[in-house]
């Protein structure tokens, strides 16, 4: 069954499409889309259940098998087929699935979950509750945090290594979307049990936030256990979220990555 999800679209060429993390919204890749426009055809997207995308229906399993065919089914109606995917975290996992099952023609995985040590598991379980918990504050409180700078950085500093450079508004809109969004619980629930274990045949890179607190890049070691054959990348003084970090760096191994698909052509 078809989910239509919200996206927002920029620029022409290949299409690449970029999957956000678990209670985030599309425009956690505001500070890349342009530069990404300019060669690529840009599709960030909002997971069914988060940002202004609708929830599954009741009943309806979040699980990876519907995250994959239901995106596969939007890029049927946006016209698109194998796209180059852009995930991080849950978007990071999605985006691996999506190679793993032939859906993409690369795959670069910031962050991405599936990979977790016994500890690190639990680590990334609460930390996301406690911001899940933080998220449902009043309104008005939400507003006032935002506003201060001490606020952001207190809000932000478990996702980025900069959170001082978001606006008040981009913060509070960040919170909403967080309190707001329908698929959080139903996501976890199945996220606590998920691995990664397959195997890709397309151009792949997984690449790491050295001071990712969510998902820490002790994590990384154990992807390039289960997947010899990606690119494994690591992504100095970038913390969960590194397209905020340091954006330029993400839009390198991101046409290092859709490159090797021509390069592996042309050979």
């Amino acid at each position: 069954m078809l989910s239509e999800l919200v996206y927002t679209r920029k620029g022409s060429g290949e299409p690449l499409v970029l999957i956000h993390g678990i209670g985030h919204r599309r425009q956690a890749w505001d500070p890349v889309i342009d530069q990404l426009a300019q060669s690529y055809d840009v599709i960030a997207v909002d997971l069914a259940g988060f940002g202004e995308s609708p929830a599954y229906p009741l009943g309806a399993s979040y699980d990876m098998d519907s995250a994959c065919d239901n995106l596969s089914d939007n890029f049927a109606v946006w016209g698109v087929d194998r796209p180059h995917v852009v995930g991080n975290s849950l978007g990071g996992a999605i985006a691996l699935e999506l190679g793993a099952r032939g859906l993409a023609r690369s795959v670069t995985a910031l962050s991405p979950a599936g990979f977790f040590g016994t500890l690190n598991r639990v680590q990334t379980l609460v930390l996301l509750v406690m911001l899940r918990l933080t998220s449902q504050l009043p309104a008005p409180v939400l507003r006032l945090v935002s506003r201060s700078a001490v606020g952001r950085r207190i809000a932000g500093s478990s996702l980025y290594t900069h959170p001082e450079r978001f606006t008040a508004d981009e913060v509070y809109g960040d919170a909403l979307a967080l309190k707001n969004c329908r698929g959080f619980e139903r996501t976890i629930v199945k996220g606590v049990t998920y691995a990664f274990h397959e195997h890709l045949d397309v151009p792949t890179t997984i690449a790491w936030g050295t001071r990712d607190l969510i998902l820490p890049f002790s994590s990384s070691a154990i992807a390039q256990e289960r997947l010899p054959e990606a690119h494994h990348v690591a992504l100095p003084h970038c913390g969960h979220v590194p397209m905020v970090d340091d954006p330029a760096l993400v839009v390198r191994v991101i046409e290092q990555t859709t490159g090797r698909v021509q390069q592996a052509a042309a050979a």
